[in-house]
């Protein structure tokens, strides 16, 4: 049973709580049977239900943890520093928003650690972790076969539209798919970290079946992840997968010879498809390349003048609307993961993220 609800609830966790939690203001709750089962959901449900999954699993903890121990402490150590920097932070609702998120990524990490590896019949987990991750991809393919064009329309016919945040139409405008997630790369981040992992359990799940239904089913949720992977339009879930995909070959029991020739046939092909689909945006003069560069250039300013404990977890925002260069777009956060650790130290790992390690 245990098993089975985080399986529900890492499933429910892709299609209800996507959205960053320094957003979760703009987030209504339902209102009615439909935006029930479309809507996102207020990520404080979620830490609810986080909350019972941590009293269900309760019986099943056990210390007797044979893992290495700084891995284990280090969570630990980085939340208690975070506590000390949220003592000084310049905006205390984000970051109050901030370390509710990373208490909850905390919980999830030990659940998973102490309770969750204590199960042996785990069938009920990746069933549900499944129906969730295969019902993200379904709403990724209605949006890419005309469903962001069809809420388009339909926004476009609302007297108010134009008081819209200009955000959302330019997202909802383009032809990058997003999912239930708040954003094409974060839908493309989800595939890369479920994807693999879930191709090979439902490989293993259907053994018994022939080998026609069985390549089916496998290939048919290769392809569905693939697919709505390349819609996202995601350059760095691009590189990313072309990597792993490498990595995979140097696992197989293939002759050493066999496996450089695989790895630079697929490094060419990769990497000319990667030019091929992105070529426009290159052309362009790839703008949000620059715009990072500009973010990171201020991070490293906030870093600088805040050694110790940044301006607080999750307010990077802040201090950034102060320095940032006068072209540049308007952004919440770094961009890049390490960099957002140092200057604000805010958190945007996702709750999912934590319990799957």
């Amino acid at each position: 049973m245990f098993a089975g609800f985080t399986g529900a609830w890492l499933g429910l966790t892709l299609l209800k709580f996507g959205n960053p939690v320094i957003l979760d203001q703009l987030v209504e709750p339902p209102d009615g049977f439909w935006e029930w089962v479309f809507n996102s959901w207020p990520v404080g449900w979620g830490y609810w239900m986080l909350a019972g999954l941590a009293i269900a699993g309760a019986t099943l903890i056990r210390c007797n943890i044979t893992a290495p121990r700084w891995p284990v402490i280090l969570p630990l150590i980085w939340w208690g520093w975070q506590l000390l920097a949220a003592t000084q932070t310049v905006d205390a609702a984000l970051t109050r928003a901030t370390m509710l998120h990373f208490t909850a990524c905390i919980v999830c990490f030990y659940l998973g650690l102490i309770a969750l590896s204590r199960v042996e019949q785990m069938a009920w987990f990746w069933m549900l972790l499944l129906a969730g991750f295969v019902w993200m991809l379904w709403m990724g393919f209605g949006q890419h076969f005309g469903g962001l064009e069809s809420t388009l329309q339909m926004i476009y016919q609302q007297p108010d539209w134009r008081q819209l945040s200009p955000e959302y139409l330019k997202r909802v405008a383009s032809t990058r798919i997003f999912s239930t997630l708040v954003y094409p790369n974060a839908l493309a981040g989800a595939i890369l970290l479920f994807l693999p992992m879930l191709v090979a359990r439902v490989f293993r799940m259907t053994a018994r079946l022939a080998n026609i239904p069985r390549g089916v089913l496998v290939g048919l949720l290769g392809y569905a992840g693939l697919a709505c992977l390349y819609w996202s339009g995601s350059k760095s879930g691009w590189i990313i997968l072309l990597a792993i995909g490498l990595v995979a070959v140097f696992r197989l029991p293939l002759h050493r010879q066999v496996k450089l020739a695989i790895v630079a046939l697929a490094l060419i092909a990769g990497l000319a498809g990667f030019f091929v689909k992105f070529s426009d945006y290159f052309r362009r003069g790839a703008t949000s390349v620059t715009a990072r560069f500009d973010y990171w250039r201020a991070a490293w300013q906030i870093t600088r003048a805040h050694p110790v404990f940044g301006t607080g977890p999750g307010t990077f925002s802040i201090p950034y609307k102060q320095i940032k260069a006068p072209q540049s777009e308007m952004t919440r956060l770094v961009h890049n993961n390490f960099l957002e650790q140092a200057s604000p130290i805010p958190i945007r790992s996702s709750s999912v993220c934590g319990l799957a390690c």
